[in-house]
């Protein structure tokens, strides 16, 4: 999309039409084209090194595309970087906290350095910590807080200029199964307050939390849609395999014709087959012993299967 104006991305708070991103001979980002809801959480899910936080970083003004365009909250990012950061949030995976200072000290910094009045964070400060439930511990220096206070800690931070679009990279990594949950729990409250959420992640049950996701693998978008649709949209019938020797059942599931992914769960294993290559009445042939169930996939199921088959491709 060469026009930069705002009118050719209709009711997308963000959109991007082929951004990429090289270094040297390695392309991080990969002609990624994607559209995010005003008012909606957004999840880039994908392992490491797929490319998410170089997405978010060039969203968010940090880092140049090497090629393709972006427009955040109405303004084109290369053209209008500042315009856009006065509009968003950013937290990093490592966020800018000082260790020696309390939680009241940190958010005054970086109220101080949000240029934000004092008698507005006097109202703000207050409505946050009691949002994150952080008001017992104001005093409490930041290196001795949890990892989840700290990534609450800088959520708050990050929320004192008040903006449109929160950008978060991998906000939940490392932090512990409750305080992961409290952390989305904040996120569906400022949500419902209008803000819009663009998250990356690599757990694929947070994902299953958001509105729309795009799954990223090698720089690349595989596939873009809500949770229950990529669970539903795949045109390969998922199976549940019950077999006596898994091992043994897997190694000839993988070395058929039309199986796009083999892969343990527990005591069975998920198979996805292509239509028209292999059939379950072909599979029992080989392996009398083993019983196929069809199932509705998980999302790693589908994550797994989708990466299997491009490198297949």
């Amino acid at each position: 999309m060469r026009n930069s104006s705002w009118s050719n991305v209709a009711d997308s708070i963000i959109k991007t039409q082929d951004l990429t991103r090289k270094f040297g001979e390695l392309t991080a980002v990969d002609r990624l084209s994607v559209e995010v809801a005003r008012g909606e959480i957004f999840g880039l899910v994908g392992p490491d090194g797929a490319g998410k936080t170089t997405t978010l970083r060039m969203l968010c003004g940090l880092m140049d595309p090497t090629s393709g365009e972006a427009w955040v909250a109405g303004h084109n990012v290369a053209r209008e970087p500042q315009a856009v950061k006065d509009r968003i949030g950013y937290m990093a995976q490592r966020f800018g906290l000082y260790s020696d200072l309390s939680v009241d000290e940190n958010m005054d910094f970086y109220a101080d350095l949000f240029g934000v009045a004092p008698a507005e964070r006097e109202k703000l400060i207050p409505d946050l910590l009691r949002m994150t439930r952080m008001e017992p511990f104001r005093e409490r220096r930041a290196g001795l807080l949890s990892g989840g206070m700290k990534q609450k800690l800088a959520l708050m931070c990050t929320l004192l200029h008040r903006p449109e679009i929160l950008f978060l990279d991998e906000p939940t990594n490392g932090v512990d199964p409750v305080s992961r949950r409290d952390f989305w729990a904040i996120l569906y409250s400022l949500v419902k307050e209008g803000i819009t959420v663009f998250v990356s992640t690599a757990y694929l049950d947070e994902a299953e939390r958001c509105n729309h996701l795009g799954l990223m693998d090698r720089g690349r978008l595989i596939r873009y849609d809500t949770p229950a649709g990529l669970k539903s949209h795949m045109e390969e019938v998922c199976y549940e395999v019950l077999a006596p020797h898994q091992r043994a059942a897997k190694e000839i599931l993988q070395a058929t014709e039309g199986v796009v992914s083999v892969e343990p769960s527990g005591a069975t294993l998920h198979l996805f087959l292509a239509p028209g290559k292999t059939s379950v009445e072909a599979l029992r042939s080989k392996m009398p012993d083993a019983e196929f169930r069809p199932i509705t996939p998980s999302l790693e199921d589908v994550f797994i299967a989708l990466v299997h088959k491009g490198e297949k491709q």
